[in-house]
């Protein structure tokens, strides 16, 4: 079968249960996909094809006996930030280029147990420090949409690979829009989860207070079913909340358009630099979600102008400490023949991160810094905190809030862009990740160059499933998420 690729997970579930196709057939479908087609957009790093294969024997075996879960022996990618055991974990860096994790993250555990098939790894912004994908020491990722366009970052790697057919979904991670940005980019759904609805056990840290995992696919449907394998509370995360995760595939048709309440920042649409595309774009999202019965609502959220500052000091700040583990002696890269330790720690360090890395660690150790830490670090926080205000006081009078995902399509690979243009990039994702809400982004259509559209759709908290149920119900009504560039609609 040449077009096993273009199933939804539910009719490869559906396919798998019925002996239409085995595990193995889809997983050798995917992989060859991979070795023919991957070569152009590079979104792995490491292709685990033996083991891979090996897990779908085993899929295949529960499914005959009548042990299979819901997703048992469909494949799947893992951003290279999640730590599996045996298998080469990099984050993107030259730092940890011969790091084997010796244990796998708790989202990869319960992967494994959900009897999903491991493809490889993908490829990543170095520690997730970026939006373009382009900084990992493995290369840049290509846009599916356009090969000589980024697929956005951090999570490019995942992005791409689903975009391009290279796998039916992927795991992202979602610090200030490594999931909504490119996914936006690549036309795909990508929910970034409440803060502590996802285990970050085994997840590489960037920034703390931050990070957060999610699932990213083709349409909103297919990350419901890779959401009831990820969320749920975890011991091994402290900042895990202990609070019973949805069924997100039941809740689905949980929630109508019908009457709710839509709010549109005022601010968000009078951004400079909001391509006109875009704005078009969305508007008529919003339009088309207003035919199904929705209620746009006009609102205030009065600290935009704050968002961009106070993100790119506690998130720098955060990986200042975070990344302080790395220096030559316990494990990664190594600076070969240091004369004493400090210069051993000084050449690892140096050799190791690249420059984006290097660049935000100084950011970050400047604002933590004995004189610095109260006028930059502690006042970040505060401002942190009337952000999160800002949001709460929205959703007093609407159910959800929408945003561009990012303000323009996805730009061209080596664009002379300075750090502040790129950061200024992240103005619609990063306040989400700032207040620990939940947001979603779903495809909306295109620029005049093809290029891919994204709505955000930003719920109060633990409001997951009505976020996947209102683009779900969007996703039945019109078909960009169906969309398919011109690399995916290759045969293997």
């Amino acid at each position: 079968m040449t077009d096993l690729h273009r199933l939804s997970v539910r009719e490869m579930a559906e396919g798998l249960k019925s002996a239409q196709f085995s595990s193995r057939e889809l997983t050798q479908h995917y992989l060859d996909r991979i070795a023919k087609i991957d070569q152009q957009v590079k979104s792995y790093v490491t292709v685990t094809a033996e083991h891979a294969l090996a897990q779908a024997d085993a899929a295949d075996t529960a499914l005959k006996s009548g042990q299979a879960t819901a997703l048992t022996g469909i494949p799947l990618a893992h951003k290279d930030i999640f730590c599996t055991q045996g298998i080469k974990t990099t984050a993107g860096s030259k730092i940890l280029d011969n790091f084997i994790s010796p244990y796998d993250a708790t989202v990869v555990v319960k992967a494994k147990t959900a009897g999903l098939v491991t493809l490889g790894k993908v490829n990543m912004d170095e520690f997730a420090m970026g939006s373009t994908s382009e900084s990992s020491y493995y290369g840049a990722t290509k846009n599916p949409w356009n090969l000589d366009c980024v697929p956005g970052g951090s999570s490019g790697g995942s992005a791409a690979a689903v975009a391009a057919d290279l796998a039916p979904f992927a795991t992202g991670t979602d610090t200030g829009g490594s999931i909504r940005q490119p996914a936006s980019f690549c036309g795909l759904t990508g929910l970034k989860p409440t803060y502590g609805r996802v285990s970050r056990f085994g997840m590489i840290a960037y920034a703390s207070s931050l990070d957060q995992g999610g699932p990213m696919a083709r349409s909103a449907e297919d990350c419901a079913y890779l959401m009831n394998v990820m969320a749920g509370h975890d011991q091994k995360d402290s900042t895990s909340v202990q609070k019973d995760a949805d069924d997100y595939v039941a809740n689905l048709n949980a929630t109508t358009v019908k009457g709710l309440r839509i709010g549109i920042p005022k601010q968000y649409f009078n951004v400079a630099g909001l391509d006109t595309d875009v704005k078009a774009r969305v508007e008529e999202s919003l339009k088309k979600l207003e035919d199904m019965g929705a209620t746009l609502v006009e609102i205030d959220l009065n600290m935009t102008d704050a968002y961009v500052p106070t993100y790119y000091l506690i998130a720098p700040a955060e990986a200042s400490s975070n990344l302080q583990r790395y220096d030559g002696v316990r494990y990664g890269y190594r600076a070969e023949n240091p004369k004493d330790i400090l210069d051993l720690y000084k050449r690892s360090r140096s050799e190791g991160f690249g420059a984006e890395v290097q660049r935000r660690i100084l950011i970050g150790t400047y604002a933590l810094s004995a004189g610095y830490y109260d006028a930059y670090y502690v006042k970040a926080q505060k401002v942190r905190r009337l952000i999160q205000q800002d949001f709460l006081k929205a959703f007093e009078s609407v159910d959800v809030i929408a945003a561009p995902s990012a303000p323009t399509t996805a730009y061209k690979i080596g664009a002379s862009l300075d750090p502040v243009e790129m950061y200024l990039g992240d103005i619609y994702t990063i306040a989400v990740n700032l207040a620990g809400l939940p947001a979603i982004n779903t495809p909306v259509g295109f620029d005049a160059n093809n290029l891919p559209v994204g709505l955000q759709l930003i719920g109060n908290y633990w409001s997951e499933s009505q976020l996947l149920s209102v683009v779900h119900q969007y996703q039945q009504a019109t078909d960009w998420h169906t969309k398919r560039a011109a690399i995916a609609e290759e045969n293997t």
